[in-house]
């Protein structure tokens, strides 16, 4: 685990109510990592070492809970989260293009976040829209039957919101 300035949030009033709403219970812990990650957008270390401490859970487990499920991450994420398939329909439609267009792009590589902040990119295996395939989402809005071109204008549109 790296060590930065990006993993220390501060333990908010927020933060502080939802582990004591759900503390009683080990069994909640998911419950309260999600409404972490929905608040800020990210679980920091600093935040899991509290959450430790409060439910009385082993930090290894939240960190192997919070490492295991792609819905948490580690790292704060870009205003615009990008996920592009890599389902089998959309590898065969040509999903890596896509891939490759938003990386070149973006100047990105998975998992990673632009250094401005407003722009992430993650893989994702399958969001049931296959009939549409090759299919890409930002902030879950999906954009299916994608080009290499398609990519390059709505992220031209992105980029000036």
């Amino acid at each position: 685990m790296e060590n930065n300035k990006c993993e220390h949030k501060k333990i908010d009033e927020k933060i502080i109510e939802v582990i004591n709403e759900y503390k009683h219970d080990k069994s909640n812990l998911i419950q309260v990592l999600n409404e972490v990650q929905e608040y800020v957008g990210y679980i920091p270390r600093n935040i899991m070492q509290y959450i430790s401490e409060q439910m009385q859970i082993p930090f290894a487990e939240i960190y192997g809970v919070v490492t295991f499920y792609a819905r948490f991450s580690l790292k704060p994420k870009g205003k615009y989260n990008i996920r592009v398939c890599q389902g089998t329909a959309c590898y065969v439609k040509g999903a890596e293009r896509i891939l490759s267009k938003v990386k070149t792009e973006l100047g990105i590589d998975l998992g990673q976040t632009t250094k401005d902040g407003k722009f992430s990119l993650e893989p994702t295996r399958c969001i049931g829209a296959c009939g549409l395939a090759p299919v890409f989402t930002i902030n879950g809005e999906v954009y299916g039957r994608a080009t290499v071109e398609k990519v390059g204008e709505v992220l031209e549109e992105y980029k000036k919101k």
